[in-house]
């Protein structure tokens, strides 16, 4: 019998991988026709300027209809959003006058303060007995230091008016969460409608968000809380879903035969079960809404964020970096105190018999140290108010130490930054914006249906032509351009890192610690030294967001090599390979997929930090969202904003889908 045709021609019709380079041959061949006839060609190098969809000013004329137009007969749009800003406003006042201002019972706001805000040494004492209620006396000494720090220096009522809006911003985008991704998981329609428009709010920059907000809920503090919880509630209802799908199936047949409800096997047996995966959503509500206190303060939230904002604009490090520090440290309060909330088990929540005050230790001393400190505070000013004149600064210091950087190594420096930028930074850049429209759109489609099918590949095209029909061609290659030599620099200095750390417990532990520190930083400090260093532009742009970005680099390529099965090591030590051979050849091939996932983060976080880098001169997507805030022009906001979450979601798409593939290859189970 014959053979076909086919396998007796491999040069007429190429299989496999043969078939995937005669492809890229194809793909190259006609880029560089594209870019040889570029000038017969012009549309083919240049998106066309009559080509593009004026999306930014419908949106801008759908937003102008909405608050002056719309009207539902009883009350106009507007007027509903107003509504809710007054509703939403007196839970914050309450929370503003328990943690600052105090209560007059007045509607004149000159009237005399009647009862005093909580005095800082309750504040200090209440998170103390709360620690060592939760977990222990470390934890206890934990949480009362880093309260301290905010009284020490100088931070206090800044930081009382950060937590009085986290206060209420938090639990509502917990409520907000936990109600959409219960929904979400009875009705499966629902749920995939809601994972695309949850992949939008989750990679969309932060800055988009306070444009229709700014638009809708006018300039203040609730706005700047309604922007809070917009961004802070997509993972709890992401973590609600997930956690609710995995409560095990006999829990919940058993509350079936004991005769429950659906409302009674929802929140007397499911969410119960779920409650440790819930409680991961709650930590991650509340390090989104910390981490946007600054950026809300753009549009009046006050506190920390508003020190830390007005420290950049007059480049005060050592002023920026106190603030910065202030908002990680009640990050980690929060943080620490929620964490050992979810572990304690429910025997430990109270003791049985005995007298009131036995059973409820914690809560009696509270109490005695609330009304106590109340009462000393009315006759002793300074127990109510820290005084000013106990308070300290390091800002002088870190000042100075940058001043002495600059006059010491400007030569170095100086050298260092235009060997990068003459090198690297401006050739890629002139490249990323020489490359014609066509061949980006085809490499980016060829990319996808290799790693994902045709799926994949019209799911990335069609992202890559919003952002050129949308006006954003350019700016969007720019944006690339500077996340990727980014996220390159990140890994090539977290990946080492992140190997040593998974081959020294001494080098994990001093790791963890300094990751777990730079996540926790806000992404505006990062800012201030690498100016006072090396002034605005795309070298300076790109330091901060290395630093910003490095985390997830580090920490999934520790956690990769650490997963590495013992078996396959002892085996290659078995047959005389060499430590430099079991890692090139053992270690880092199984452990390439969780790298890659925390690349893949890098360059979501580098994307997120790129708009906040529009402050020091860079001429990005970034620069559209933070010119639109300024502006209070929506439709330019959201578009570039919705362009900033195209990339990310094309980046996140495909190397998952290589990632997936790979693990296949391996023969590793993906979840």
């Amino acid at each position: 019998m014959k053979e076909p045709l086919v396998m007796r021609m491999p040069g007429f019709w190429p299989t496999g991988s043969y078939r995937a380079l005669c492809v890229w041959i194809i793909f190259l061949a006609g880029s560089m026709l594209v870019a040889g006839f570029g000038e017969h060609w012009s549309w083919a190098v240049n998106f066309p300027r009559d080509w593009t969809v004026p999306l930014r000013y419908w949106i801008s004329d759908f937003m102008e209809w909405l608050t002056k137009d719309l009207d539902f007969g009883l009350f106009t749009f507007k007027e509903m959003t107003r509504s809710i800003t007054w509703l939403l406003e007196w839970p914050l006042m309450f929370a503003s006058g328990l943690l600052v201002s105090g209560f007059s019972f007045s509607s004149d706001p000159n009237a005399e303060v009647v009862l005093h805000p909580l005095p800082w040494i309750a504040l200090i004492g209440l998170s103390m007995i709360l620690g060592h209620w939760v977990r222990d006396w470390k934890l206890a000494l934990l949480t009362g230091t880093c309260m301290a720090y905010l009284a020490i220096f100088g931070r206090w009522e800044s930081a009382m008016i950060t937590l009085s809006a986290i206060s209420i911003a938090v639990p509502l985008g917990i409520l907000g969460g936990l109600l959409i991704g219960i929904l979400a998981h009875r009705k499966a329609g629902f749920a995939r409608t809601i994972e695309p428009v949850l992949d939008l709010m989750q990679t969309t920059p932060v800055f988009a968000y306070l444009v229709p907000v700014l638009f809708l809920f006018g300039f203040g503090p609730v706005a700047a809380m309604i922007a809070t919880m917009i961004y802070a509630t997509p993972p709890m209802v992401r973590v609600t879903m997930l956690a609710l799908s995995r409560v095990p199936a006999e829990s919940i047949e058993c509350g079936l035969m004991q005769g429950c409800t659906r409302r009674q096997l929802l929140w007397k047996v499911m969410i119960p079960s779920a409650t440790p995966g819930l409680m991961i959503g709650i930590n991650q509500v509340i390090m989104l809404s910390l981490n946007m206190v600054i950026i809300a303060s753009m549009i009046g939230a006050g506190g920390l964020g508003f020190d830390v904002l007005s420290s950049l604009k007059r480049l005060a490090i050592g002023s920026g970096l106190e603030a910065g520090i202030a908002i990680t440290l009640l990050a980690i309060v929060l943080d620490r105190l929620s964490q050992s909330f979810a572990r304690r088990g429910p025997g430990m929540r109270k003791r049985k018999g005995g007298l009131f005050i036995h059973r409820h230790l914690h809560l009696t001393v509270a109490i005695v140290l609330l009304v106590g400190t109340w009462f000393i505070s009315t006759y002793l000013p300074f127990a109510r108010a820290y005084p000013e004149s106990w308070t300290i600064t390091t800002s002088g210091f870190w000042e100075d130490l940058v001043r002495w950087i600059n006059v010491s190594y400007f030569d170095q420096l100086e050298a260092f930054k235009n060997f990068l930028l003459l090198n690297i930074l401006i050739p890629v850049k002139r490249f990323m914006l020489a490359t014609p429209w066509v061949v980006v759109v085809a490499f980016v489609m060829l990319l996808g249906y290799r790693l994902g099918g045709w799926k994949l590949a019209l799911l990335t095209v069609c992202l890559t032509l919003l952002i050129a029909f949308t006006g954003g061609w350019k700016k969007g290659m720019i944006t690339v351009y500077l996340c990727g030599i980014s996220v390159v620099f990140a890994s090539l200095i977290g990946i080492p890192i992140g190997i040593w750390a998974a081959h020294s417990e001494r080098g994990h532990r001093i790791v963890q610690v300094c990751i777990d520190t730079l996540q926790t930083l806000p992404s505006f400090v990062y800012l201030i030294p690498v100016v006072m260093l090396f002034r605005v532009g795309d070298f300076a742009a790109m330091l901060a967001i290395v630093a910003y970005a490095i985390a997830p680099a580090i920490r999934y390529t520790d956690h990769g090599m650490r997963q590495v099965p013992t078996q396959l090591v002892e085996a290659a030590k078995i047959f005389g390979c060499t430590r430099g051979q079991i890692l090139r050849k053992v270690k880092l091939p199984i452990a390439l997929p969780e790298i890659m996932l925390g690349i893949n983060q890098t360059i979501m976080m580098a994307l997120s930090m790129l708009v906040i880098t529009a402050l020091v001169g860079t001429r990005d997507l970034g620069q559209e969202v933070y010119i639109a805030l300024t502006k209070a022009d929506t439709g330019r906001g959201l578009v570039a904003g919705i362009s900033v979450a195209a990339i990310a979601i094309i980046c996140d798409r495909l190397i998952k889908a290589w990632v997936a593939k790979r693990r296949t290859a391996l023969g590793i189970d993906g979840n």
